[in-house]
């Protein structure tokens, strides 16, 4: 069936999909997959809607592959940029750039910008995300030190802030930031920690690595001089170019996190950068746990180009889209589809401490996404609501319209 635009607020009755070929991310065969409200309650064969739940949608998928929906934890969701003036400031994302991209679980960040933007604003956004359906949180802070908050500081911001899971991103080796000491990085990566631990939160520090000539030796100098676990820093961006994706092959063999950055990608302004899906390959084949690897996609931020001696010379928009196509990217180089969507789902999860999140199970939240056999994206479901059908959003966020 082509089911009919959901209509009001009000949680999901129920969502049956029928016939599918299941990656849990595991394969699992062709299984049928019951939701009711925002929860997955059960999944095998010739399964029913619930009586009470008869004109609820079926999805009869014809042996279509459904996968669990992308974690993006890097978008610039209340918008980023500014570089070269207001003018260059970029808008707000909208609910159909993330699911259209098949992104159900987003986590927003500030960026260069903590002057005309604020937390506030951040969490206020991340807030009208989830009421238009999505799972949405934020971390706390932008690019300078010390960094902006909503209440005294990050650890207080964690503890009482539920949408608040880290702080970030803080800017290291890069012009734009404010040039933390490693002291300075390691305090804010023990606020996050504790934070973490009082809140029950991931309690991560999210940092964006410029193209500055020290890469990762500020965060090595953290690791080296301070009681700080590994797991505590998310370096991201280090696909920004060849140097970077060098660093971080020893990085990452050394046990650190990487997050690669879906929307950079060679261009002719930016010759150097180095797209996901080849670092991620490059980092695999050296040695690298495939664990430690995530993608995101830096959705909304602004995409500058500098010269040597500093000078804005080209400014883009990244999108949440390319997220995915970097997957598909993996899958045609050879690489399994199984190991190929785990940067965007069960790695970052274990990352961000989001139980349920990245898997399709009992119990756990209901956000699917179908392929065809090419692996497009045909229809997303998050929290139980059918968001794209046929590839046309059939919900959209409050002030857009029907794409």
């Amino acid at each position: 069936m082509e089911p009919e635009a959901p209509e009001g607020e009000g949680a999901p009755l129920a969502l049956l999909l029928r016939h599918a070929r299941l990656y849990d991310p595991e394969p699992a065969g062709v299984r049928d997959v019951l939701a009711v409200g925002e929860r997955i309650v059960a999944i095998g064969s010739d399964l029913e809607l619930p009586p009470w739940a008869a004109d609820c949608p079926r999805l009869e998928l014809e042996g279509r592959i459904v996968i669990p929906g992308l974690i993006d934890q890097h978008v610039h969701i209340a918008g980023g940029g500014g570089e070269g003036g207001p003018i260059n400031r970029t808008p707000e994302i909208q609910l159909t750039d993330l699911t259209r991209a098949g992104v159900t679980t987003v986590v927003g960040v500030l960026g260069t910008d903590g002057a005309t933007r604020s937390v506030q604003g951040l969490l206020a956004k991340a807030r009208a995300l989830e009421a238009e359906g999505l799972t949405a949180f934020i971390y706390t802070g932008a690019y300078e030190v010390p960094t902006r908050t909503i209440t005294d500081n990050p650890r207080t911001d964690l503890v009482l802030i539920d949408r608040i899971i880290g702080v970030g991103e803080i800017a290291v080796s890069d012009q734009r930031g404010s040039h933390p000491s490693p002291h300075e990085l390691a305090r804010l990566a023990g606020e996050a920690r504790v934070g973490g631990m009082l809140g029950n939160k991931a309690g991560v520090l999210h940092c964006h690595l410029g193209s500055g000539p020290k890469g990762l030796e500020p965060l090595r100098a953290v690791l080296a001089d301070w009681d700080v676990p590994v797991d505590v820093l998310v370096p991201s961006h280090l696909n920004r170019n060849a140097a970077l994706v060098r660093e971080a092959l020893t990085w990452g063999r050394d046990g650190g996190l990487i997050d690669l950055t879906s929307d950079i990608r060679p261009t002719a302004a930016d010759p150097g950068a180095v797209s996901a899906h080849v670092a991620a390959a490059q980092l695999w084949e050296a040695g690298v746990a495939w664990d430690r690897i995530t993608f995101s996609s830096d959705a909304q931020g602004s995409s500058p180009v500098f010269d040597e001696a500093g000078q804005l010379t080209a400014i883009g928009v990244a999108s949440a889209r390319t997220l995915w196509e970097e997957v598909r990217l993996l899958v045609e180089a050879g690489m399994s589809l199984e190991q190929a969507i785990r940067p965007v789902t069960t790695h970052v999860a274990r990352v961000l401490k989001l139980a349920g999140q990245g898997r399709i199970g009992i119990g756990g939240p209901a956000d699917l996404l179908v392929l065809d056999d090419d692996l497009r994206i045909e229809a997303v479901v998050a929290r139980g609501r059918l968001m794209v059908w046929n590839r046309r959003a059939v919900r959209t966020g409050r002030f857009e319209s029907r794409a």
